[in-house]
């Protein structure tokens, strides 16, 4: 669970809020009007959730890789016996 802390005493004791989350362990989430605004977490934290966001990234590349790679298309007129080829207009 994280302590809350107001900005305004968030301001006035950000070395001690450092502190607390560093050496103690904590998380600081700082609000304003109730609402939460920011959170202090330490550099270790920061890291595991920054390894949380990894995965999506692997699973798209695993996707792209997953691809089949297209035959060249003079290859596939020769395999069905195609001997045009369409153009669209302003094409030579």
């Amino acid at each position: 669970m994280a302590y809350e802390i107001p900005v305004t005493q968030a301001r006035a004791e950000l070395a001690e809020l450092i502190n607390r989350v560093v050496y103690g362990g904590e998380r600081v989430v700082v609000t304003r009007h109730g609402k939460p605004l920011v959170a202090l977490v330490s550099a270790a934290d920061l890291e595991r959730l920054d390894a949380l966001d990894e995965p999506a990234g692997e699973q798209v590349a695993s996707s792209v890789s997953g691809v089949r790679e297209v035959a060249p298309a003079a290859r596939e007129r020769q395999r069905f016996g195609i001997a045009a080829e369409h153009r669209g207009p302003g094409v030579s």
